[in-house]
């Protein structure tokens, strides 16, 4: 028995599974079982220490996918635009304040799942109704946040580079003004929310990195002795590999982290 990583295609989260006697290999389609029923996914990754996940219940692997499964995996794609076109018709005679972004279903058809966005909390129980009586199956109508619809949308961030969340990113870590602050990043608006209006994900990519190059400073507040005198750190640069004290004659100056050591 081996965990596995598998991208199910429906809606392109990354799940992780246990295999319990199928040969598997990368980019391999496979049939997996999910709390939301049968799903249509993609081997891209193998666990080598599956020690992190025992206490964890995962679902399981439940077959290499056949051309015939492939093939009503393709039939099923097009009965999802149909459904999309359908829902976004319903929700303008309604007159709802929601705005569709896909519909798909699980691998079997037994549940149809449309996402959606909206700025408040939407009464959606007639849509609900009718979408039921319409394609005759289990309906759910999800709300998803802004970052999720910045991913389908994509776009260029303000590095100049495809946005992370549409490019390679799969699921959303969450990202906090304390790792713009670790980093010494600007908290302007700006230049720390991405074009979701939230803080950038790659806040968080260097973010652990920062932590324990700074656990290598003096902490910030404290008094120090240094060859340019005693004074108070006011400021850590970790790129610069310095750090701004204030001397008792209320001067600032910098110190190199290799000065320091001498």
């Amino acid at each position: 028995m081996s965990i596995v990583e598998i991208e199910c295609e429906s809606n392109h989260s990354v799940l992780f599974f246990i295999n319990k006697n199928l040969k598997l290999k990368k980019n391999l389609s496979v049939i997996v079982e999910t709390d939301k029923g049968l799903q249509f996914g993609k081997v891209i990754g193998f666990v080598n220490d599956g020690s992190k996940f025992d206490n964890i219940e995962l679902f399981s692997v439940v077959r290499i996918a056949s051309k015939k499964d492939y093939y009503y995996y393709l039939e099923t794609l097009k009965l999802e635009k149909k459904c999309f076109s359908v829902c976004k018709a319903m929700v303008n005679r309604l007159k709802l304040d929601m705005t569709v972004l896909d519909a798909y279903y699980n691998f079997d058809r037994t549940q149809l799942i449309f996402r959606f966005i909206a700025e408040s909390r939407i009464d959606f129980r007639q849509l609900a109704r009718e979408l039921g009586a319409t394609f005759h199956t289990r309906i759910e109508l999800r709300q998803i946040g802004i970052r999720d619809k910045a991913k389908e949308v994509g776009g260029i961030g303000p590095c100049g580079r495809l946005l992370c969340c549409s490019s390679f990113l799969k699921n959303f870590d969450s990202v906090t003004i304390n790792m713009a602050k670790n980093q010494n990043v600007s908290l302007n608006p700006t230049k720390i929310n991405g074009v979701c209006g939230r803080l950038l994900c790659c806040l968080r990519y260097e973010n652990e990195d920062y932590l324990q190059e700074k656990k290598k400073y003096p902490k910030i507040g404290s008094i120090i002795e240094t060859p340019k005198g005693k004074g108070k750190v006011i400021s850590i640069n970790v790129v610069r590999k310095i750090y701004t004290i204030e001397l008792e004659n209320k001067v600032r100056v910098e110190v190199s982290y290799f000065e320091d050591k001498e």
